[in-house]
């Protein structure tokens, strides 16, 4: 089991990291949308502790959205006049007290998709705009390897302390902004607070998927093994990733269109 908890994230992010080389941006952008960090977080949970322990991980990892949006809110605004520490430790006290504000709610697939779809439209809506384009940028052997450790430190963190904090703290910490933080810090060092509000706003388009991914979860897997439980789950969330791209792409088509005319 400690091998699966040190691999199994680092793997998906490696994946993910260096999907761009291997197949080009837009799958890329795709697999970037996926449960790649907390989907086997909470696969192990559930293997550690019991599928109603996992769906219920599952079902406040699905209200920690707005907790991830609360911390991207709080490093857009921030960024654009204080330098990355201080955007870091706002948005981290953001994150902090939105965690403890869910953890507080009713344990509810209502609760968590109002919480869920709260953050979204908040983050359409109040994000900081930016006509910036975020460019991918070469990923050094360095960088590939702060991710993949930092996702094997988190695995090994939030599944130590599981039985400690119970499944409520489990699926928020499962959700915990790891590879926002990452790339909020390295895009704002090397490209500026333009380029990072930029990445920000594109990472709401990824929120669908990952809720479809955990609402299913929560609801299925008390019924059925986990294995099938998380294999309907990832189906569901690839399928809903796929949608929302396409309809993203038809927007800027659009977009591209009307300013020509």
């Amino acid at each position: 089991m400690l091998a699966l908890k040190l691999t199994l994230v680092p793997l998906f992010l490696l994946v993910v990291s260096m999907s761009g080389k291997w197949w080009g941006p837009s799958i890329a952008g795709w697999l970037a949308g996926l449960p790649v960090v907390a989907g086997p977080i909470l696969y192990l949970l559930t293997l550690s502790h019991g599928p109603a322990f996992g769906a219920r991980a599952a079902n406040l990892s699905l209200a920690a959205i707005l907790a991830s949006e609360a911390f991207n809110f709080a490093y857009a605004w921030t960024c654009r006049s204080r330098s990355w520490p201080i955007a870091l430790i706002a948005g981290l006290v953001v994150w902090f007290l939105s965690a403890c504000g869910l953890s507080l709610l009713p344990t509810s697939p209502l609760w968590a998709s109002i919480a869920a779809v709260t953050a979204v439209c908040c983050g359409q809506s109040f994000l900081p705009r930016t006509s910036a384009v975020t460019a991918g940028a070469p990923l050094s052997r360095f960088d590939l390897l702060g991710r993949m450790t930092a996702g094997g430190l988190l695995t090994l963190s939030v599944t130590s302390v599981s039985a400690w904090v119970g499944p409520t703290w489990s699926g928020l910490l499962a959700v915990f902004p790891l590879l926002g933080i990452i790339l909020s810090v390295s895009s704002h060092r090397a490209h500026g607070p333009a380029f990072v509000i930029s990445l920000l706003r594109g990472m709401v388009l990824g929120r669908f998927s990952f809720a479809a991914f955990c609402l299913v979860l929560t609801f299925v897997l008390p019924f059925q093994r986990p294995i099938v439980a998380f294999l309907e789950a990832a189906l569901l969330a690839m399928i809903v990733q796929w949608c929302t791209k396409r309809i993203a792409v038809r927007q800027e088509r659009a977009s591209v269109v009307v300013a020509a005319e």
